[in-house]
């Protein structure tokens, strides 16, 4: 029982590494209209423009 339990943790654990990157978006300042490209808020007053992108330029969409 204990090696099923072991074997079970082991592969839930595996499943767990399998992550991606986390996608970027275009930020635009409500206070200027500015734009950036960041993976989070760049702070108060950003909403989310256009995205998510698979780069830091913010040019290629994901598919």
């Amino acid at each position: 029982m204990k090696k099923l339990l072991v074997m079970l943790l082991a592969v839930f654990g595996l499943y767990q590494v399998q992550a991606a990157t986390a996608p970027w978006w275009r930020w635009e300042s409500q206070a200027d209209g500015r734009l950036v490209c960041a993976q989070w808020a760049p702070g108060e007053g950003w909403k989310k423009f256009a995205g998510p992108f698979n780069n830091a330029g913010c040019r290629d969409l994901n598919n």
